[in-house]
């Protein structure tokens, strides 16, 4: 029995679906929206977050009924209804991610309240354990860059691990200084954005700067480029993959048989998909790692329950949302995160 067979039969009632908007400042310096679908039956709500970066997809949603099909299902038999329906009715969004990311939503929210309504939760519907999970803070470094966001982490929980955003402007000396932290643990290039806030162009010297500087990181979504296949081929053992990585085939069309994966949720559009290839991974023995994608509302905790159920010893990029914020407050949350011993559909702490 696959993980999806553990699932697809879940009986689901739909009644109806509300949706709740959240807007936040971030570190990143960007204001962030996302919408959060909420679908009640049988007396449960079972919650899902579009993490669409485009502000325009969600103000459209304003000008939008209910999305999601009401009735009685099976969790399968509700995804395979959703392959009709219109997730984008009154304009094509924005960047065609954003199609996933929707589904994802109302997936999440559709497969949160199957298991509220069978008084149950994801890890035990699949039969495994939860665990503490580890996580790293993940933060760009301001422009023009400096030490000071990592340093105000580090005085906060000394032994905390980081994930971070190298930049053309990044200098040996700031590497250095990085470097002595001994705390950097994964090195996110951006190399497969376009068209964003965080694009990052191959730059050769980049890429043997940290590649050189940070011998033990993980190196994620370099590119590919006459210029930096002979750095990027070097460092193969420890390449990681995250923007390209959508479903089993995309996993196939990588360029090095991959050894690591960051497994992001909303990029998979269905749980069936993200089950196939998180077991696809597996039985290849790639090391996998949650991330986020800036949630504000319940999707934090579903990457986090995810990292608990299949990967908690990881560098998940799965912080609590107060690493996000533009100022680091005083006592942010330290790693490991501890999972509530009663939990209940996709919750990560409580329980209904």
């Amino acid at each position: 029995m696959t993980l999806y067979d553990r699932l697809a039969d879940l009986p689901l009632r739909i009644d109806r679906e509300t949706r709740r908007r959240h807007e936040r400042d971030t570190s990143s310096d960007f204001i962030r929206a996302t919408t959060v679908f909420e679908l009640h039956g049988d007396g449960r709500v079972g919650r899902g977050e579009d993490v669409t970066y485009d502000t325009e997809d969600h103000d459209a949603l304003a000008d939008v009924g209910a999305l999601a099909p009401t009735g009685e299902f099976t969790f399968d038999a509700f995804s395979a209804a959703l392959d009709d329906t219109d997730l984008f009715p009154t304009k094509e969004p924005e960047r065609p991610s954003a199609r996933h990311y929707r589904r994802w939503a109302l997936e999440s929210a559709a497969l949160d309240l199957a298991l509220r309504q069978a008084g149950t939760d994801l890890a035990s519907a699949l039969g495994r354990e939860r665990s503490p999970v580890t996580f790293v803070a993940s933060t760009r470094l301001g422009d023009p860059p400096t030490t000071d966001r990592v340093e105000a982490i580090l005085d906060r929980h000394p032994d905390l691990e980081l994930k971070l955003d190298p930049t053309s402007d990044w200098t040996a000396d700031l590497v250095a200084d990085l470097a002595a932290t001994d705390a950097v643990r994964v090195l996110d290039l951006k190399g497969h954005y376009v068209g964003t806030t965080v694009d990052q162009a191959p730059d050769p010297e980049l890429y043997e700067r940290v590649i050189e500087g940070f011998p033990e990181a993980v190196i994620e979504d370099p590119a590919i480029t006459e210029g930096t296949r002979s750095l990027v081929e070097g460092a193969a053992d420890r390449l990681s993959w995250d923007a390209p990585i959508t479903d089993v085939e995309s996993v196939r069309d990588l360029p090095f048989e991959p050894r690591w994966l960051n497994v992001k949720p909303s990029r998979f559009g269905t749980v069936e998909s993200l089950l196939e290839t998180i077991e696809y991974a597996r039985e290849r023995d790639v090391t996998l790692y949650g991330g986020g994608q800036f949630e504000l509302g319940v999707g934090r905790a579903h990457v986090q329950t995810l990292a608990a159920t299949f990967y908690p010893d990881a560098p998940n990029d799965v912080a609590p949302g107060a690493y996000n914020l533009p100022a680091l407050p005083a006592d942010p949350p330290g790693s490991p995160l501890v999972p509530s011993d009663d939990p209940v559909g996709l919750d990560f702490y409580s329980s209904d």
